[in-house]
């Protein structure tokens, strides 16, 4: 039974950080982006405006995308980190890799995210969480000792 208890703490320990991590990616992507994903999303719900539905749908697509695609880094992280310094290291990676995504994908596409998710378009949105998702993916699995 004492081992079990050294199994809780090590849980809730590495919850603690973990959750903290979480939070602070999401305050790094909502600072990053020149745009106001929360103000989007609840514009979007108080209006029959289209437009304003469709920007809070592709804020919401986007920043859902970013929180996921960081989510899967962090679990791999807990799974292969030595201690829990190593997953804050992993953690920080994580997040600096996933800005950097999303402002490679705005360089690289034909039009202007920043200026599209706010306009409504959708498809950019679903474009830049699938994205998201997939760079955690392959962060996540590129993690090992």
């Amino acid at each position: 039974m004492a081992s079990q208890w050294d199994n809780i703490l090590n849980f809730l320990l590495y919850l603690a950080v973990t959750l903290p991590l979480l939070g602070f990616g999401m305050l790094v992507f909502l600072f990053t982006t020149p745009y106001k994903e929360y103000a989007l999303i609840r514009e979007g719900a108080d209006t029959s405006d289209p437009q304003k539905q469709g920007a809070a749908k592709a804020a919401a697509h986007d920043l859902g995308g970013k929180i996921i695609g960081l989510s899967i880094v962090l679990a791999s992280a807990i799974y292969h980190s030595v201690n829990l310094f190593d997953l804050v290291i992993w953690g920080i990676v994580a997040i600096v890799f996933q800005v950097l995504v999303f402002y490679l994908f705005e360089l690289v596409t034909p039009f202007r995210v920043i200026s599209e998710i706010p306009k409504g378009n959708v498809a950019v949105g679903l474009f830049a969480s699938r994205l998201s998702i997939a760079t955690g993916l392959l962060m996540a699995a590129l993690i090992s000792y």
